[in-house]
């Protein structure tokens, strides 16, 4: 049993969305962290360390690399902020133009060893995702590209979905796609991300009718329906759709805001909308917290 008032690894990992792996890199590598241990040398952390890992984060999150955050948090000078991020991503397109999956391999399983996911989905995999959508359009391999990148994509960000989900319990979110393309890989990103952070997941990425994602919803019984849109939508049967859905309804993705007037003239309950995978967790987690605050016996 761990002493009062101190986490282990796992609590620590999924209050903070930081996974286990990169918590041991951060003290190994960095030194970062400095937890206790019991006698059989299991990780124990103090109030301070849980801060501590609060603070790295916020600093991940303006930018900085996992480098540059010890002297940001124990000698705060002002210093700007420049992480590595652009060099990360500059040999990842670079992997891509050389159709190197083991490149691509290497590269991102060492920034996903030192990053939590959220941050590399802001920091490096949606920047990434912009700047080959521009090279796409005037490269003449843009094809090739594409196609070896999606591959390599949806098979490492599916493996990771499906290893995290074999640890997790209770019901999944339901992540459905709405508009017809060979493949998202944002919606993907939004799968990989939940799961990461400890919310299960089931993933429909292929477009069905309202009558079959209400059937999947009724087998399944998710948590929470996410559905992602694409640049248009069919407003009418869309909202006929979600009349029939209860619980919460996430609705969202790139092109959201071509569509925010008409989907929150639904005036469904529980309907959010987000723009990025990001958006889609925090509103999910904002959610459980509330729930949590309403059920709780002080209230």
């Amino acid at each position: 049993m761990p002493s009062e008032g101190l986490l282990p690894i796992g609590e620590l990992a999924r209050r903070t969305g930081v996974n286990p792996v990169t918590l041991r890199a951060w003290e190994r590598r960095y030194g970062l962290l400095k937890p206790q241990r019991t006698a059989k040398g299991h990780r124990l952390y103090t109030d301070e360390q849980v801060e501590r890992v609060e603070a790295i984060l916020a600093w991940l999150e303006r930018g900085a690399s996992v480098g540059q955050v010890r002297e940001l948090i124990d000698k705060p000078t002002g210093a700007t902020v420049q992480g590595d991020w652009q060099a990360r991503q500059a040999q990842l397109i670079e992997a891509i133009a050389g159709l190197s999956q083991r490149t691509l391999d290497q590269q991102l399983n060492q920034a996903m060893a030192l990053y939590p996911a959220i941050t590399l989905c802001e920091q490096l995999l949606l920047p990434l995702l912009e700047s080959l959508a521009l090279r796409w359009r005037t490269y003449f391999n843009a094809q090739l590209e594409q196609v070896f990148f999606h591959t390599w994509l949806r098979s490492k960000l599916g493996a990771r979905v499906y290893h995290d989900n074999l640890l997790l319990q209770g019901p999944a979110v339901l992540l459905a796609e709405d508009a017809e393309r060979p493949f998202d890989p944002t919606l993907w990103l939004c799968a990989w991300l939940l799961s990461s952070n400890g919310i299960a997941v089931e993933v429909l990425e292929q477009p069905v009718s309202g009558a079959q994602l209400q059937r999947a919803i009724t087998a399944l019984q998710p948590r929470a329906l996410l559905l992602h849109l694409g640049p248009r939508i069919d407003a009418k049967t869309l909202q006929r759709t979600l009349q029939g859905i209860t619980g919460v309804k996430l609705l969202g993705g790139a092109t959201v805001s071509l569509h925010q007037t008409q989907l929150e003239a639904f005036d469904l309950p529980e309907l959010f909308l987000f723009d990025t995978p990001q958006a889609a967790l925090r509103l999910l987690q904002r959610h459980d917290r509330r729930l949590t605050e309403m059920t709780s016996p002080c209230n």
